[in-house]
């Protein structure tokens, strides 16, 4: 049987900075429709799922005529509400994990991540890192470093800044786009297994995979979508979708 690709936007309502963030409207679309719509763009998806724990998201992505399911409300990552998902659909071989809150994503930038995880037998998961040229944000904590072989598979992911530079001039610096792509037996592998030291450590959840002894291989995109975590996030949305500037 030909195994589908799913991409599946975990939705939950509950947000410490932004309560029920994907309900709130821009541009008289909420925000889970605008992440959809760019997540069924992606040529190479076979489908595209809103998972969430709350009702009125369900009903809102069911409006807007997207496939959505329920699940439980004691999940601790949108990985474990994805594989939730995925367990009720054995038709599904390879997964997408897109966040709820990434209205400014590239389609090409979910086919890169398709691509990595289906074509290539060695990559369990795959993610996307984009070059850093502002040093302060390679300082920054809340922005997550990649460095990687030179097969593209992912060696480290951290907060600090790494590498390290003993001797300037020789690295270059790759932040993380918060996308994963799944061959579905790695999903299940990672999302069955506790958190390892590394991973409690940074509160990195991609580190469990890495110190698990599984493989995942990077691509490259061209700048780092904003995400909206905060109001200003938000905010910054808003501004460009009222000035016309291309979604």
């Amino acid at each position: 049987m030909n195994k589908q690709t799913a991409v599946i936007i975990p939705a939950r309502y509950g947000s410490s900075r932004l309560q029920g963030k994907p309900l709130i409207e821009v541009g008289g679309k909420p925000i889970i429709q605008w992440v959809f719509e760019k997540a069924v763009q992606a040529n190479l998806a076979d489908r595209v799922i809103i998972a969430t724990d709350n009702q009125q998201i369900l009903e809102t992505s069911l409006m807007f005529g997207a496939e959505a399911e329920m699940t439980l409300e004691s999940h601790h990552s949108g990985s474990d509400r994805i594989a939730e998902v995925v367990e009720r659909h054995p038709e599904i071989g390879y997964i997408v994990n897109l966040q709820g809150d990434e209205p400014m994503i590239d389609p090409e930038n979910i086919d890169k991540v398709i691509k990595m995880v289906k074509f290539d037998e060695n990559a369990d998961v795959s993610t996307l890192v984009t070059e850093i040229k502002d040093m302060k944000e390679v300082e920054n904590p809340n922005l997550v470093k990649c460095v990687f072989d030179s097969n593209n598979f992912a060696l480290y992911f951290s907060r600090s800044k790494i590498p390290y530079e003993r001797n300037e001039g020789h690295a270059k610096f790759y932040g993380h786009i918060g996308i994963y792509g799944y061959k579905r037996d790695a999903l299940f592998k990672m999302t069955k297994s506790n958190q390892t030291p590394l991973e409690l450590t940074e509160s990195l959840e991609q580190l469990r995979v890495l110190q698990m002894g599984m493989k995942i291989k990077v691509d490259f995109a061209d700048n780092k979508p904003i995400g909206i975590d905060t109001i200003e996030d938000l905010n910054n949305f808003k501004n460009q979708v009222l000035s016309g500037v291309k979604i």
